[in-house]
């Protein structure tokens, strides 16, 4: 179960961009934070890319800047239609993120942001193996989510975030192994990166 404070920072923008923007502080705002997934991958105008559960389109503008083939996918035409007006510059597509509505082998690069956390252990897997599907051979599927802190002085604001905000899958995010969950599906880890005290992890993984 969420906390009321779950649905009001879906219901306002304001809320839910002021919490990404404190989030972000840890690894040099958001800007950066945004940024992380992308880092050392050859993007170029024509690269097409994925932004999977993009949500209102906050990672999406900064995609946009890299590519001119940008597509969102999301399953709420709530925030489809904020991300329509936010970032017109890319296309958007209502759909699951489990059963993806594209072709096999379509796209050079599949991105996701703090989104996985959000689904269930099955979902999870049903959602590695269609981003596996819809992209390319030497595709990358990248991503960026929380993870277990390392360091301890990490651990309070991860709780506090998480007690205020997360439900059970987030908690439950936290004990998965997703390189092994990855590589089930038949993905080649190319980086793992762990930030803000290791409790935020990006993954890069290649088909």
């Amino acid at each position: 179960m969420a906390t009321f404070l779950r649905p009001l920072s879906y219901k306002y923008q304001w809320l839910y961009d002021t919490i990404a923007k404190l989030a972000a502080i840890p690894v040099g705002g958001e800007r950066k934070f945004r940024q992380l997934a992308l880092k050392n991958l050859p993007i170029n105008s024509n690269t097409k890319i994925l932004d999977l559960c993009c949500g209102a389109g906050q990672t999406t503008k900064f995609l946009v800047n890299y590519s001119q083939e940008v597509t969102g996918l999301d399953i709420s035409p709530v925030s489809l239609e904020k991300a329509k007006k936010n970032v017109p510059q890319a296309q958007f597509v209502e759909g699951f993120a489990q059963k993806m509505p594209f072709s096999d082998n379509y796209f050079d690069l599949v991105h996701t942001s703090v989104a996985l956390h959000e689904m269930t252990t099955s979902e999870l897997e049903e959602i590695f193996q269609e981003a596996h599907r819809v992209l390319k051979p030497e595709g990358i599927f990248t991503f960026i989510d929380l993870h277990q802190p390392q360091n301890l002085l990490f651990i309070p604001p991860l709780t506090l975030f998480m007690l205020l905000f997360e439900t059970e899958t987030a908690w439950k995010l936290l004990k998965i192994d997703l390189e092994n969950q990855l590589k089930k599906v038949g993905f080649n880890i190319v980086d793992n990166q762990l930030y803000a005290g290791g409790s935020l992890q990006v993954i890069q993984a290649k088909k």
